[in-house]
């Protein structure tokens, strides 16, 4: 049975694709990726990137979709899913005057009215994390946590991004296992061992890539997400290093 496919995040390839985007799915189809999660659609609308998966027997894993578009138009960030056959909608980052106590309080009501929307129309929200979110709130608890704890399951999911759990200190397996019913999306970086704790291909840093990967059945994870948002070599040199890496540790994927 085919196990859990992988995605690249398109992110990684943002020049690459801002240069000629056809060109860098037809390359990611060729390293062996099964899909992508999307950062925008460059200068394209939604019917023909989904052309372009079809030729390139590619998926549309998720779609990173900032917050903002996510409150002004909504139905068409929905359709566009729609169009192009993804699943899922994520939150993707919250700008630095967006991370004050008070600003996670109104930021959880927004999450599960957005996330309802999506649900009604059979797509899965998610909030996907960095480090900030990691530090305390004044009852104790960390903004992920709260943003976690305080929103309904049922509408809103998380991408969990181990890099930078890691890098805040924390460990990505407990956090998955804590939350297991919720983490369809997985953001799968490693993190070089030095001072500079810098991105890195899987496999050539310190998170314990294993043990996340060993949780997927168990989570119920529908999508690896290799994403890598800086490299010192070349973006495409990157991924096939991560994918190689998954391909040594899920034989499903040669």
């Amino acid at each position: 049975m085919k196990g859990i496919p992988v995605a690249i995040q398109m992110f990684t390839l943002r020049d690459e694709s801002e240069k000629d985007f056809a060109a860098t799915l037809k390359k990611v189809a060729e390293l062996g990726f099964d899909g992508v999660e999307f950062a925008g659609f460059g200068n394209l609308t939604a019917s023909e990137v989904k052309s372009l998966l079809d030729e390139y027997q590619l998926q549309a894993a998720s779609s990173h979709v900032p917050l903002e578009q996510l409150k002004a138009n909504l139905p068409n960030v929905i359709e566009e899913q729609k169009i192009i056959g993804s699943n899922y909608i994520v939150c993707p980052y919250l700008l630095p005057e967006q991370r004050a106590e008070k600003d996670y309080k109104e930021l959880i009501p927004l999450l599960n009215q957005i996330g309802e929307a999506c649900y009604r129309e059979g797509i899965t929200f998610c909030y996907h994390n960095h480090d900030f979110e990691l530090e305390k709130l004044s009852d104790g608890r960390t903004a992920l946590q709260a943003i976690l704890n305080d929103t309904n399951p049922d509408y809103v999911k998380a991408e969990f991004d181990i890099y930078w759990l890691t890098k805040a200190g924390q460990q990505p397996v407990e956090w998955m296992n804590e939350y297991q019913n919720r983490t369809p999306l997985v953001h799968l970086k490693d993190m070089t061992l030095d001072e500079e704790k810098f991105f890195a291909e899987l496999g050539t840093g310190g998170v314990d890539l294993e043990a996340v990967l060993q949780l997927g059945e168990k989570n119920e994870v529908k999508w690896w997400v290799v994403e890598q948002d800086m490299t010192k070599r070349t973006p495409f040199e990157s991924i096939e290093i991560s994918i190689q890496y998954l391909k040594s540790k899920l034989p499903y994927l040669v």
